[in-house]
């Protein structure tokens, strides 16, 4: 791009051929007002708010779609600007029932700051006091259309960053409404409860219902971590008011994910109702019991001491636990290894960043169920078939992509895939475990011209492939077991243990922390300091949202005493 010469308020800026006025401007610190401009959505220029003078053009420009030319000249906040704003925000409190005093965003709304700043102390207009619909049919958060200033930024939301198209106008002029589908209520529809529409609202439209009026902006905490529901690693604004979670966020400019999180990201860990552990427990007289940390690590070093043990890590930890895992078998005796399966390694093709996908002109998706496991990738591959690229969908596992797909192949027809890929510039690969030998033989013709991302289900798979744990079994026989990690769903594993001595690492209790002779209480996603590495290899941060409990250990901490020990 060229470089262009303008005036913005009487000051000479530099800019890029090609950007917005608003972009330069919030570049060189120049502060236009928006309401309906977000940075990851496209612009729309429909709230006015930002109408900016630049000289030689009739009437006012929206700053938000305007492109900069050289020689331009912009004046941001003339008298007639600011009547105009003012003006059009008294259009907008008179159309819905803004009453800032009972809204759980007064204090953090940017229709109220916008009113505050262009001095409106009263209603010009008179109000129909209309009361507008309530959808609360959804479990994590409420539309209320109330407050709505029709910005459409959810729509845009939904359609452009989650791609799942659930948001649209109806009616038209003063009767518009946003509605869900064809004008179902949100709960019945195709909502995925992603959340990316409630972090975009500008107003209390859309309500948090677990964060609503909890704390304005002045009284809450941010914290920065990284997420553990699987193995994307989305990076989250953890927010938190007296030691209690309120919200989670994404963060906009933060790869991989670039602010888009899913249901499992940003609310179902807000609502876990399991009954957490947070006492070491030995078993005696075939009861469970709480214990001191002192009198379980000396059971624990002397179980380990006296057999060759088993150690099966579920890899839903820190890199630094793994590692220690690895460590304490090492000396032990034993054997270590992990309980989740792991995608085959392909000895062709470059390994993948999610950004790939958003750069691709071809996409496989073979043997694997990414709108189910790593959502984030699913919705990346959907924004990306929106634009037209086309998506071979191979296997059974591929439930959810079929609309957006051009190819559904068995692996016996891979072949038809990695043919009609051949001509892309950018091909992109991304498998799991159910991947067969006969699409791996002949996706190969791809060569290394394809990039390839393995989704493996374990959340933390590459720190354990780096850690050395690879995918192990229960083996039977007398064999003292140590499992480091939850367990999510551990019938089937309860049953293969054979009444064999168990040690459990965990957070909550479950059938195998039931079952097992002794307990090691673990912190909670929200709790951890560490390190995990990611699908595309990067290591991610883990940062301490609050405090664990005085009686819970670091899982890293606890095996080295272990070690140490034994």
């Amino acid at each position: 791009m060229s470089k262009v010469q303008l005036t913005i308020d009487g000051k000479s800026v530099e800019a890029e051929s090609g950007q917005t006025i608003l972009e330069v401007a919030q570049a060189t610190s120049v502060d236009i007002p928006i309401l309906c401009h977000h940075p990851a959505l496209s612009e729309w220029g429909a709230c006015r708010m930002c109408l900016v003078q630049v000289e030689g053009m009739r009437g006012l420009q929206t700053a938000c779609t305007c492109p900069v030319t050289d020689g331009m000249k912009v004046s941001t906040e003339t008298e007639e600007i600011a009547n105009i704003r003012k003006f059009i925000l008294e259009l907008l409190f008179s159309e819905r029932n803004h009453y800032c005093m009972y809204c759980q965003m007064s204090g953090d709304c940017e229709l109220q700051d916008l009113a505050y700043r262009y001095g409106l102390d009263h209603w010009t207009y008179p109000r129909p006091f209309e009361r507008m619909e309530i959808d609360a049919s959804r479990k994590y958060f409420i539309m209320d259309h109330n407050r709505c200033i029709l910005c459409t930024r959810c729509i845009r939301a939904c359609s452009e960053v989650a791609a799942n198209h659930t948001l649209n106008l109806r009616e038209r002029g003063a009767d518009s409404m946003i509605m869900a589908d064809l004008n179902v209520p949100f709960g019945e529809s195709t909502c995925i409860e992603c959340g990316t529409c409630l972090q975009v609202c500008p107003t209390g439209a859309l309500i948090d219902a677990r964060s609503a009026y909890g704390g304005r902006e002045k009284d809450v905490e941010h914290t920065q971590t990284t997420c553990m529901q699987c193995s994307v690693g989305c990076q989250l604004d953890v927010v938190t008011r007296y030691s209690r979670l309120l919200r989670v966020d994404g963060v906009w400019d933060a790869a991989p994910s670039n602010g888009l999180l899913c249901v499992d990201g940003r609310f179902k860990p807000l609502y876990d109702k399991r009954q957490r552990v947070t006492q070491p427990l030995v078993r005696k007289d075939n009861k469970l019991v709480e214990t001191s940390w002192e009198e379980a690590l000396k059971v624990v070093a002397g179980k380990l001491k006296d057999s060759k043990p088993q150690g099966l890590a579920l890899a839903g930890t820190t890199n630094e636990a793994l590692a220690a895992f690895v460590k304490l078998f090492e000396k032990a005796g034993g054997e270590a290894g992990r309980l989740e399966p792991l995608a085959p390694e392909l000895d062709y093709g470059e390994p993948a960043q999610l950004k790939d996908i958003l750069e691709s002109d071809y996409i496989i998706v073979a043997g694997a169920a990414p709108l189910e496991y790593q959502r984030v990738v699913g919705y990346f591959i959907k924004r990306m078939a929106d634009k037209g690229v086309p998506v071979a969908l191979i296997g059974e596992t591929v439930e959810g992509l079929q609309t957006q797909a051009t190819l559904v192949l068995s692996y016996e027809e891979a072949g038809k895939a990695a043919e009609a890929a051949m001509s892309a510039k950018h091909p992109v690969i991304v498998y799991s475990v159910g991947l067969k030998a006969a699409a791996i033989e002949a996706l190969k013709s791809l060569g290394d011209k394809a990039r390839i991302l393995a989704l493996d289900p374990a959340h933390n798979s590459n720190g354990a492939q780096n850690a050395g744990l690879k995918p192990m079994a229960v083996n039977g026989a007398d064999t003292l077991y140590f499992l480091l990690g939850e367990q999510s769903e551990d019938e089937a594993l309860v049953a293969q243990l054979n009444g064999q001595f168990t040690i459990v690492q965990a957070s909550y209790k479950s059938p195998l922390v039931e079952r097992a002779d002794v307990v090691l209480p673990t912190p909670l996603w929200y709790e951890r300091e560490g390190h995990i590495t990611n699908v595309e290899g990067q290591t991610l941060p883990l940062n301490a949202v609050l405090p664990m409990p005085a009686s819970v250990r670091d899982d890293a901490e606890v095996l080295k005493v272990l070690k140490e020990l034994i």
